[in-house]
């Protein structure tokens, strides 16, 4: 069965794109839900108009973006971690601690799908994420991870 995605939805796909998911699937949780549309004549021609609209939206939040990266550059970021005496912290560090740290820290919301980790975060020391706030605004924003005691 072919749809068009409302949303993003992880290992189908992003929004707006037509997939091909299993016939059950669309009809009885993904379009219920308006997670997505039945890819027919009407619904296709519909979807230009959405990713027009889409794109509008984007376009005018690109100076917000523009500002976020700016106004980051050059912090770093300072996330605790609980670590055992060689520095190995107990799990890792996520793009889910990012987003949260980036909001107490700085007031700025950024979601944890627009962080891309370039590394496995599982020792005390510093490191970069790659923010990826839109197609044209992608910035570098380095963070260290500390133990509790030192925050």
């Amino acid at each position: 069965m072919d749809i068009i995605l409302l949303q993003n939805l992880d290992k189908v796909g992003e929004q707006y794109d037509v997939v091909t998911v299993k016939n059950g699937y669309g009809r009885n949780f993904l379009i219920p839900k308006g997670l997505a549309l039945i890819a027919n004549d009407t619904n296709m021609r519909r979807l230009e108009d959405l990713r027009r609209r889409q794109a509008a939206k984007e376009s005018k939040m690109v100076g917000t973006f523009q500002q976020m990266a700016k106004d980051l550059e050059g912090k770093v970021l300072k996330i605790a971690a609980k670590a055992g005496t060689s520095g190995k912290i107990f799990g890792s560090v996520t793009s889910i601690q990012i987003s949260q740290a980036i909001k107490e820290q700085f007031n700025m919301e950024v979601s944890r799908k627009k962080i891309e980790l370039k590394e496995e975060v599982k020792n005390l020391g510093e490191y970069k994420a790659t923010l990826n706030l839109h197609a044209d605004v992608v910035t570098d924003l380095a963070f260290e991870v500390l133990t509790d005691d030192k925050k």
